[in-house]
C-alpha cells in the first residue's frame, strides 16, 4: 500500500512541476531551486527529485553535474525535430480517427474545440495545454494507443512552442480558425481533407517559429 502512496506522488509531482515548465512559470536560465519547491508543494526532496528525474527523461529539463535541474531552452532545432515527428504522423492518425471515432468521441472533440476558443480568446494561461487535448481529441479515436501516445509526448514537448508561436498579434485568431476548419472535415469523416488540413496547420507553425527564431539566432 505504501508503494502505491509513492507511486501516485510521484506522478502528481510530475504533472504538476511539468505545467509550471509548460506555462513557463520557471525560469530557464536558473535552476530549480528544489529545496525552495520542496518546501512550497509540501513535499520532501526525494519524492521531487524523482520527479525532476522523470521530466529530463521526458525532454523539459536537463541536470548538469553539481548545479542541478535546468529548464531545458527553446531552440528552433528541437523544434524542427518535434514538427517533423508530428507531419510524418498525424495527418494519418487523425485521418484514421475521423472514420473510426464514436458519436460521444465526436461531441468531446467539440465541447474541447469551445473550451480551446474561449482559453485563446480571452488570452488565459493554459492555452498550450488545450490546444493539446484538442489535438488528442482528434487523434485518439484512431484506436492507434502506441502511436497516439508518442504524439502526446510530442505534444508535451511542443506546447512551449505553441505558446511562443502565439506571441505575435493575430496568429491566435488564425489558430482559431484552422482549429474550426480541420474540425468541420473530422466531423465530416473526410480522410483526405482531414489529412491534408492537419499536415497545413503543423506545416505552417514551425514556418512561422523559423521566422520567430532568426532574429534570436542573428542577435546570438
Amino acid at each position: 500500500m505504501t508503494g502505491i502512496i509513492i507511486r501516485n506522488l510521484s506522478d502528481q509531482l510530475v504533472d504538476l512541476v511539468r505545467d509550471r515548465i509548460l506555462a513557463g512559470t520557471v525560469e530557464q536560465d536558473r535552476a530549480i531551486r528544489q529545496d525552495a519547491l520542496a518546501a512550497e508543494l509540501g513535499v520532501s526532496k526525494i519524492p521531487l527529485r524523482e520527479a525532476l528525474t522523470r521530466l529530463e527523461q521526458e525532454g523539459l529539463l536537463r541536470s548538469r553535474a553539481n548545479h542541478g535541474y535546468f529548464v531545458r531552452e527553446l531552440t528552433i532545432d528541437e523544434a524542427e525535430e518535434v514538427y517533423a515527428l508530428r507531419l510524418r504522423l498525424e495527418p494519418d492518425v487523425a485521418a484514421m480517427a475521423a472514420a473510426r471515432a464514436t458519436d460521444a468521441e465526436r461531441e468531446a472533440a467539440t465541447r474541447t474545440l469551445a473550451r480551446l476558443d474561449a482559453v485563446t480568446n480571452a488570452h488565459g494561461d493554459g492555452v498550450g495545454a488545450f490546444n493539446r487535448a484538442f489535438h488528442l481529441a482528434l487523434l485518439r479515436p484512431s484506436r492507434q494507443p502506441i502511436t497516439t501516445t508518442m504524439l502526446e509526448r510530442l505534444h508535451v514537448l511542443g506546447e512551449r512552442y505553441v505558446r511562443k508561436h502565439l506571441e505575435p498579434l493575430g496568429r491566435d485568431q488564425r489558430a482559431n480558425d484552422e482549429h474550426a476548419r480541420l474540425l468541420d472535415r473530422w466531423l465530416a469523416r473526410d480522410a483526405a481533407a482531414v489529412h491534408d488540413a492537419m499536415y497545413a496547420h503543423i506545416e505552417q507553425t514551425v514556418l512561422d517559429l523559423r521566422r520567430q527564431f532568426q532574429p534570436d539566432a542573428r542577435s546570438a
